[in-house]
């Protein structure tokens, strides 16, 4: 049978109509991300590299999230404070970012739903509409240190004031309305292109920092002190909150579908097999540029006894004099110019991904756009303006709490569709990957919940 058969059943524990596959009768057809859905070709023949680079993209635009602003502050306060001692944290979360996303990329290529079409097409109006609620805060909340990042960056670039470059974060919604209108590819070229950017950036200052390589090795295996010392405990879960974005979730469960692979067994198999190298190649660069930003200040800040810089702006002013290297600063500005306009960019899509998918509500494009980046702007704007750089660090702090308190409504569906056989079919996940998947949820729930509470003690 198929996974998407359309026999009928009730589902009597919720009063509502379900097919056998566990979809509601009622959920709409429409296609997720309509106007470049299975936009870009495929071969249909020739090595299998050929085959790779025809799916290379969404796993890039995905790890946007993994090493945006948002991830920095605690890369640099893990790094200047305990040497490289929580680079198997960055590790630990990049293992758990990998699964992940391998299942939002099977879920979405399976089901030919996004993540949000899934809960759409699965819970009751009240249940989408709550979760909805949750998700667009969520986007916000990113959204507000993404351009809080872009804005830090143009004033250590240029001395531009925090709000002209709040304002100036907001023409993102452009660029993004440009670059879909000529086709996805060129998007997935731009992200990629500034990925780039980032990784060149942060190679520079890792030779000019010379750290000891085997001193970084040992930072890969796990110490009891990560759980014995409180501090420490205390950024480690900062690092791994701020790492696994509930966004990127329904984003990449999208876009794979961008990706004009046969719609059939054969074709899906091939697909998930593709989109998994992906997004697996992609992650790993995001571990890079994560490891990259904690061994800098490590070798930079740790070992020259600045162990309290944690903020971006010290760490620009410290980087050149310290390590000799004039340029060195600029590179560090650089790279989170590059980080915010790329996380704004796949928020700004992850925004209408979640839009259309739980409520089904069609905008036209430029106005949908804009009223995703009014919403996360303004407050930035109103915060900025009333209490200055004091201010954004605060919302800065708040937002990450906000992402910790969504990320549950993400990982707990998703773990739960792709387990699903009559959802999945012969593409259900094995019962030894779930397992896996969700003691990777309970950790990652477990952890942002403490530091929702520590956060919110003080």
């Amino acid at each position: 049978m198929d996974a998407r058969s359309p026999d009928l059943t009730q589902d009597l524990t919720r009063g509502l109509t379900h097919d056998s596959a566990g979809w509601r009768d009622d959920a709409p057809a429409t296609k997720s991300l309509a106007e470049v859905n299975a936009t870009v070709p495929l071969p249909t023949a020739g090595t299998w590299w050929r085959r790779l680079l025809a799916f290379i993209g969404p796993g890039y635009m995905v790890s946007v999230g993994y090493m945006d602003p948002g991830n920095w502050a605690t890369d640099l306060a893990g790094g200047s404070r305990f040497g490289y001692t929580l680079l198997a944290v960055i590790l630990l979360s990049n293992l758990m970012a990998i699964l992940l996303q391998s299942l939002a990329a099977r879920l979405g290529i399976v089901t030919d739903r996004d993540l949000a079409q899934a809960c759409r097409a699965t819970y009751s109006p009240a249940v989408n509409f709550l979760l909805w609620l949750a998700c667009e805060a969520a986007i916000i909340a990113c959204d507000l240190a993404e351009v809080i990042g872009t804005a830090i960056a143009l004033k250590l670039l240029f001395g531009i004031p925090l709000i002209g470059g709040a304002l100036i974060a907001a023409l993102d919604a452009f660029l993004l309305l440009v670059l879909m209108n000529r086709g996805f590819r060129l998007l997935e070229a731009f992200v990629m292109a500034l990925l780039s950017v980032i990784a060149i950036c942060f190679a520079v200052q890792i030779v000019a920092a010379a750290p000891p390589i085997a001193d970084v090795l040992r930072g890969f295996a796990p110490k009891s002190e990560i759980f014995t010392n409180p501090e420490m405990l205390y950024i480690a879960i900062g690092i791994i909150g701020a790492t696994v974005m509930p966004h990127n979730l329904y984003l990449h469960s999208s876009i794979v579908q961008t990706r004009a692979y046969a719609r059939d067994d054969e074709g899906r198999r091939e697909a998930i097999k593709w989109a998994t190298t992906d997004s697996t190649i992609a992650l790993m660069l995001a571990l890079f540029i994560n490891a990259a930003i904690l061994v800098v200040a490590a070798a930079t800040f740790h070992t020259s006894g600045h162990s309290d810089v944690a903020e971006i702006g010290q760490a620009f002013e410290l980087l050149s004099p310290l390590l000799g290297l004039g340029i060195a600063s600029t590179l560090f500005a650089v790279a989170l110019l590059a980080s915010g306009l790329n996380s704004t960019v796949t928020a700004t899509l992850a925004g209408q991904i979640v839009m259309e998918g739980f409520l089904d509500l069609r905008l036209p494009s430029w106005a949908r756009r804009l009223l995703t980046r009014g919403i996360a702007i303004v407050p930035v704007i109103v915060v900025t303006a009333i209490y200055g750089e004091r201010g954004t660090a605060d919302l800065l702090v708040f937002s990450q709490v906000v992402l910790s308190m969504q990320l549950p409504f993400a990982v707990i569906p998703l773990v739960r569709f792709v387990s699903d056989r009559r959802k999945m079919g012969q593409f259900a996940i094995p019962t030894s990957v779930a397992a896996i998947a969700w003691i990777f949820a309970g950790v990652i729930l477990v952890l942002n919940l403490k530091l929702l509470v520590d956060v919110l003690l003080g």
